[in-house]
């Protein structure tokens, strides 16, 4: 997870500069067209990051409660998640 933890941090650390150049450009009054694909660029970044996120909560959910009953539970919990990343 820490491997994790940290690619986690330099996604959104780069992210962050991404929007700083978004709010760079509508200061500057930039073209439309250049800041919707550089908003488009940032929000499939921060997607990315969630289901990196959900990826590793779903496989340690599913080792955590294998072969319990509550293994169930933690995959509907699981895709309830990815749902609303989806």
């Amino acid at each position: 997870m820490n491997t994790t933890k940290d690619d986690v941090t330099l996604r959104l650390r780069r992210i962050e500069g991404q929007i700083r150049g978004l709010q760079r450009m509508i200061g500057e009054g930039q073209d439309c067209v250049e800041v919707i694909h550089q908003l488009s660029a940032a929000r499939k970044a921060l997607d990315k990051v969630g289901f990196i996120i959900l990826t590793h909560k779903m496989q340690d959910c599913i080792k955590e409660k294998e072969g319990s009953e509550d293994s169930e539970a933690a995959m509907k919990e699981a895709m309830e998640l990815f749902l609303s990343l989806a």
